[in-house]
């Protein structure tokens, strides 16, 4: 154990990915156990022979797909016709467009750098400072991973064993409780700050805008509505809104094969990435439960702490250091196996252990020292990451605010999945 964990910090501190720390500290530990390495290709393979996870590809190339094909556009468009009116303006169409969008790309990175692009440019016409623009972009991205369909949910699923769909069900709630959480607050920066609004949409604008999405509009409806009235799966809502989105983008007129193509060999790249996160954590997670990591975690939780609102409230802490430092997929692929008992152990539901797991790393995405989102951000800006930092404080505020309502309020998560699985 001494050499698995050894190997797997002075990798770390030796600047290597994390997903290739977990596989050569995995490879030694084996090496030194006389353990055939014939183990390590059976555990790395058996990781992602997965059928639920055939929905990450899927969902990868579909957003890609979306932000190249129009769809952002228009998506973007109605939101303001909705809710632009509102004082903070477009700040409140950032965020709805976040939610609509995050039921189509399931990951917060390619809401901030394919839709996060049309809004920082709409709020930059519209007279709003960068750094508050760039702010409520990021925080608004983190809802993509919460609402179905969504990235770290099959994740989560598939390493834990937990049902794909049930997560997926689950996130609706808490995804639009952020979404109301951050509404609020760019309402009383608005007013404190005197941010414009929009003119009042039209009937008439409201309904060409709604003409205009309306088949964009129609992924969310296939990809979520397929799933909660049981016509497909998660794995197969994945193939189907990536079907709809080509179809969708060379319909627009705004695809064509060699785009196509250029998506796919970029895209081939996240996709692979992923997997190999995924295989690497496999056989970490195999090397840990051999160790009886998880089960001495969890008699050190159970010896020290008698409530379950006090291991949740350990479990967020420590999910919460994760993920300021670590990358949402491997802090996933890392403590899903060792977490999850401890939640099991107290009785906590694992679909609300993982939305609660799943909130606290996007939360990470935005807040320092690494905040990848951040990062995107300040690259695609030119704004420095210290100025995007200080503007985004008061929306991770709102963010740990839904983040507490959704730990302490376990129906907020559990109650969708509970009545439509019908238990």
């Amino acid at each position: 154990m001494l050499l698995l964990m050894g190997s797997f910090l002075l990798f770390m501190a030796l600047g290597m990915p994390i997903s290739f720390c977990m596989f050569s500290s995995s490879a030694f530990y084996l090496l030194a156990s006389d353990i055939t390495l014939v183990s390590l290709v059976q555990r790395v393979s058996a990781g992602v022979y997965s059928f639920p996870l055939l929905a990450a590809p899927c969902f990868i190339l579909a957003g890609a797909i979306m932000n190249t094909s129009g769809i952002t556009d228009r998506i973007f468009d109605w939101c303001n016709r909705m809710v632009g009116h509102i004082p903070g303006g477009l700040g409140h169409t950032n965020v709805l467009a976040s939610i609509v969008f995050a039921g189509m790309s399931g990951t917060a990175v390619a809401d901030a750098g394919g839709l996060g692009q049309v809004e920082l440019k709409a709020m930059k016409d519209a007279g709003f400072d960068e750094p508050f623009s760039l702010a409520i972009t990021a925080a608004s991205s983190t809802i993509g991973p919460i609402i179905p369909p969504s990235l770290p949910a099959v994740m989560v699923g598939v390493i834990g064993g937990v049902s794909v769909g049930r997560i997926f069900v689950g996130g609706l709630v808490p995804g639009l409780l952020m979404g109301a959480c951050l509404s609020v607050m760019v309402y009383i920066l608005a007013v404190k700050r005197g941010y414009p609004r929009e003119k009042k949409a039209t009937l008439r604008e409201v309904l060409l805008a709604s003409k205009k999405a309306f088949f964009s509009m129609m992924t969310v409806v296939i990809a979520i509505g397929g799933i909660l009235a049981g016509v497909f799966t998660p794995t197969e809502a994945g193939v189907v809104a990536l079907a709809y989105a080509t179809l969708l983008g060379f319909a627009y007129r705004e695809l064509t094969p060699g785009k196509l193509y250029g998506i796919v060999v970029e895209s081939s790249g996240v996709i692979l990435s992923v997997l190999f996160i995924i295989a690497s954590g496999s056989i970490f997670g195999w090397i840990l439960a051999i160790e009886q990591v998880p089960q001495s975690i969890t008699m050190w939780f159970v010896s020290r702490i008698s409530s379950a609102g006090m291991a949740l409230l350990v479990i967020n802490i420590l999910l919460v250091i994760a993920g300021m430092f670590l990358d949402s997929m491997c802090s996933i692929s890392l403590l899903t196996p060792i977490l999850l008992p401890v939640a099991l152990r107290y009785g906590i539901d694992p679909v609300h252990f993982s939305i609660v797991m799943i909130l606290n790393l996007m939360i990470g995405l935005i807040t320092p020292p690494v905040g990848v989102v951040l990062y995107i951000l300040s690259s695609i800006s030119g704004v420095s990451f210290d100025r995007i930092v200080k503007a985004v404080l008061p929306f991770l505020l709102a963010l740990f605010v839904a983040l507490v309502v959704v730990t302490y309020v376990p129906a907020t998560v559990t109650w969708l999945p509970n009545l439509l699985y019908n238990r």
